[in-house]
Formats: C-alpha cells, structure tokens, sequence
C-alpha cells in the first residue's frame, strides 16, 4: 500500500475544484493497478466524482446545494458555518476510484472535484493506493 497528502488551496467561499490531475500525479502509469481512496479531513469541504467537461455543472452544483440548504436559516453552530457542514454531508468526505495501469478509472466526462463550501483556505487530502497484485 501506499499513501500520501497533497494540498489544495481555494480561493472562494464555495467552489469546486477539479483535482484530477493531482491525482493522476500520484500514480505511476503503467505500472499500478487497484484502488484508489481519496479522504477529506475536513468538515466543511468534500469530494465528489462528477462531469468536468462543462463548467457549468460546478456552478449549478454550488446553485443546487445553495438552494436545497438554506443559508439564513437559524442554526445554532456558534462558528456560523452550519451551511458549510450540511453540504459535505450531502457531497461526502471520501471517493475510491479504480486504477488500471497507472490511471484513475473515471467515464468520458467524469473529473474529481475538492468541493470547497468554507473557504478560502488551505485544505490538506490524504490518499492510499491499495495495489492489486
């Protein structure tokens, strides 16, 4: 097994950005295949596996979960990031993908997105390769 961390840094208070390529840097191509587990420590961003070819699905993503969490709502969370933690438990903290030849198995339009719902900040993701044998 392998493992790692990288690092993200977003500059909105909500955005999705696409990590593909990071991720795609962490392997060795051609010669690992198994599964990838990508996990998020953090309680007010996740992951999620969506399409990257039109940017506007990020927006709409950030539009949709604005609209499903009310953002005035009285919570009670004394940091007043509520919002930002009811959209990572919608999104998730973690994506396991495979990995045939070095490559992350994703479909046509398919990209891996850090769902950013606190920022700007500087976010750390961890990563472990379970290789097949």
């Amino acid at each position: 097994m392998k493992t790692g961390k990288f690092p993200v840094k977003t500059s909105k208070v909500m955005e999705l950005i696409d990590i593909t390529d990071l991720v795609s840097e962490l392997l060795d191509e051609g010669h690992e295949s198994g599964l990838l587990f990508l996990y998020n420590p953090h309680t007010t961003a996740g992951l999620t596996i969506n399409e990257g070819a039109d940017p506007d699905v990020r927006t709409d993503i950030i539009d949709g979960l604005r609209e499903m969490v009310p953002l005035d709502f009285p919570f009670k969370h004394l940091e007043g990031n509520s919002p930002a933690h009811l959209m990572t438990t919608l999104t998730g903290s973690s994506v396991t993908l495979g990995v045939e030849n070095g490559r992350v198995v994703l479909g046509t339009w398919q990209r891996i997105f850090f769902c950013e719902y606190d920022g700007p900040r500087n976010r750390t993701l961890h990563w472990h390769l379970l290789e097949s044998k």
